[in-house]
């Protein structure tokens, strides 16, 4: 985890404090369950709550500790038994130690789900807001990069934000697939524990008991949560690269918000560069990357190795906190976003007209031109518009073979731009509902 890319709510989810805590909860909640099933005495299970619940963790001694054991689990229980005392034999009994890291990495990623849903609840709604603002405001639509036909800046967003409520629909998905929990023991066949244990410490998690352990929870369940992830990220490289090209000088039909005090260059004075939405670019390839080792952790030995374990230590704080700041930097992105409408309409108009070629062309086919013949007719006074600058509607008007279809009143009425228009409500309808 990076500092300057990290905000606290998240990174305290993976800080050790938060970790050792639920491996106290986890422990504690499964002594209660095997105290109400006879396996241990009821007073034992209140005394590790009653002393383990106000044990503040040294974290330095459970490092010392764990230099020697070289197990982190077995350094966190002999810490704990510090505290408890004599009743600390009946913690931690019939379990191994991938009931309390695979049950308290659910526990930290659906948390952090949990953010993560927030923050696309934030995103979504500054895209709501905006495209309504700018739901008829014109711009031209481009293919290839290349002027196409006429859309609305707020049905760019409005796309963008479909894009992201889907998004928000597989995060929960995702959410539910990762939230079980395994206390199984040894091999997952709970030959010293009772399953009844992992279902009281499931609920007390606010997860669901994983159907079939191996030891070790299944990692296609990880896989696709970190995927989810990634899709995400790609999202919002695809809407940060549309505002990049939108401020580029040449277009500037939008742009970051430009503080007072900010500056662009060391060296060039004049700049006001999309820093912000480059640096999205980034992150986001830096979430995807994540995803690979997920999916190679599903492979695991037999009924459990921990080849798996390095990866998901790294991936799990890493790809969570760098996503959560990604989508609230693009959040803030979006709220502030400067808007230029007369520009958006000088570069509609910058090719005279020629949005329309398509209409222009299919009309003609109405009319009985074989498309052969009106595409090549609509192309030829097209590509004068490009080499030549002239007017499109002039020239059209003035080829006999378009003016024998078509009459200067009818081309006219071709190039009202109300016709690019008139399923906007419609669009927004299915969108926003």
């Amino acid at each position: 985890m990076i500092p300057r890319y990290s905000r606290p709510e998240m990174t305290a989810i993976w800080s050790p404090e938060a970790r050792f805590r639920i491996w106290f909860e986890i422990e504690a909640h499964a002594a209660t369950a095997m105290a109400e099933i006879g396996m241990i005495p009821k007073e034992s299970a209140e005394a590790i709550w009653e002393k383990g619940g106000s044990a503040e963790f040294d974290i330095a001694k459970i490092d010392e500790i764990e230099a020697v054991t070289k197990h982190d689990v077995i350094a966190f229980l002999t810490h704990l038994g510090e505290f408890i005392g004599p009743d600390s034999r009946f913690v931690h009994q019939g379990m191994t130690s991938s009931d309390v890291l695979d049950t308290c990495l659910n526990v930290q990623l659906t948390r952090a789900a949990d953010l993560l849903l927030d923050d696309l609840d934030r995103l979504l709604a500054a895209l709501k807001t905006r495209a309504g603002q700018h739901k008829t405001t014109l711009t031209i639509g481009r293919s290839h990069g290349i002027h196409a036909e006429p859309t609305t800046f707020g049905i760019k967003l409005a796309y963008a934000y479909a894009e992201f409520q889907r998004n928000h629909d597989r995060l929960v998905a995702a959410r539910r697939e990762i939230a079980t929990c395994a206390i199984s023991g040894a091999i997952g066949t709970f030959a010293n524990i009772d399953p009844r244990v992992e279902e009281h410490v499931a609920a007390k998690m606010g997860l669901t008991p994983e159907p079939v352990s191996t030891q070790v929870i299944p990692r296609d369940r990880h896989a696709m949560f970190f995927a989810t992830l990634a899709v995400i990220a790609s999202s919002i490289e695809r809407l940060a690269t549309e505002i990049r090209h939108l401020q580029r000088t040449e277009v500037l039909e939008a742009e970051e918000y430009f503080s007072p005090g900010q500056k662009g260059s060391s060296a060039m004075p004049h700049k006001r560069n999309p820093v912000l939405t480059e640096n999205l670019t980034g992150l986001a390839r830096m979430v995807r990357a994540y995803a690979l080792p997920a999916m190679e952790n599903v492979a695991l030995w037999h009924e459990r190795d921990i080849s798996h374990s390095s990866v998901e230590r790294m991936i799990g704080p890493d790809a969570t906190v760098t996503l959560d700041f990604a989508l609230n930097r693009l959040a803030g992105v979006i709220e502030k976003l400067v808007v230029y409408p007369e520009r958006m309409q000088e570069n509609l108009d910058k090719l005279c007209g020629l949005h329309n070629s398509q209409r222009i062309l299919l009309a003609l086919t109405q009319k009985g031109l074989s498309r052969e013949d009106a595409y090549a007719a609509v192309q030829r006074n097209a590509m004068k518009t490009w080499n030549e600058g002239a007017d499109f509607l002039s020239e059209l008007k003035a080829d006999p073979d378009v003016a024998k279809h078509l009459s200067t009143a009818e081309l006219d009425q071709m190039f009202d731009i109300a016709y690019h228009l008139k399923h906007v409500d419609t669009i927004f309808a299915r969108v926003f509902g």
